[in-house]
């Protein structure tokens, strides 16, 4: 059983707490001993205590980063089922890439409930997350205006169910505000199950609707899911596996 390594000096513990280097603190006894041990260069030393620190601010930062995020759930783009949906391989290719977010595009995933739009849009996100880029996930409703300018602090701002509950005159008009906001300064993905000519049904003022889509589809990718739900369709198979 390796001898724990001796501790460090008082002075350089409370020089490191004060940088705010808490995994240098933390591992810095450690590599010392291996340091003498293996008779490291100074510099090494220096370049591991330094990729130690580096890799942990990047794991915290990560969280902080899906935590301020806002995700109902987490979902990634490697689970999801790119041969049982509808959307084509080189489009998921081309969202996953999220070279449409370093555009300045948007993403409008459209269809009905359960085809997979709103797996896509958070997926994008955590992949957007892992990139080290700022994301707010958020269901629209009547009370986005609350938020315009939190949001447009963040790279890339995710709408799901747009159109699952009518927006009042006040909620379309702070829709159109924040769409308008964000127009040619940042990423939007959103997710409906209302075709585009159809957004009449939750916007009650139809030149609204019109002015929202003509900015959203300006700089756009349009992706159309269809098929049968997929929670329907495991929930039947969860069922025939009962049955048998």
């Amino acid at each position: 059983m390796a001898a724990a390594p001796p501790p460090l000096a008082p002075d350089l513990v409370e020089g490191l707490r004060r940088l705010k280097l808490a995994t240098m603190r933390e591992q810095a006894a450690d590599v010392l001993q291996s340091a003498k041990t293996q008779r490291w260069a100074a510099e090494d030393v220096l370049r591991t205590l330094l990729k130690l620190e580096i890799a942990a601010r990047e794991v915290a930062n990560r969280r902080i980063r899906l935590k301020q995020a806002g995700f109902p759930v987490t979902k990634t783009l490697e689970a999801f089922k790119v041969a049982e949906s509808s959307i084509p391989r080189p489009t998921f290719e081309y969202i996953s890439s999220l070279e449409w977010v370093d555009a300045k595009e948007n993403l409008l995933l459209i269809g009905p409930p359960g085809t997979g739009k709103s797996h896509a849009l958070v997926g994008c996100g955590v992949r957007a997350v892992e990139r080290g880029k700022k994301i707010r996930y958020l269901v629209a409703d009547n009370t986005v205006g609350k938020v315009i300018s939190h949001l447009l602090r963040n790279e890339l701002i995710l709408i799901d169910e747009l159109g699952f509950a009518p927006l009042d005159d006040t909620g379309s008009q702070l829709l159109f505000r924040f769409v308008a906001a964000a127009y040619e300064r940042r990423s939007l993905g959103l997710a409906s199950h209302w075709p585009f000519e159809e957004w009449g049904h939750f916007l009650p003022v139809q030149t609204t609707a019109v002015s929202l889509l003509d900015r959203l589809l300006h700089h756009a990718v349009v992706v159309v899911t269809s098929g049968d739900s997929w929670r329907m369709k495991e929930a039947r198979t969860r069922g025939s596996r009962r049955d048998v």
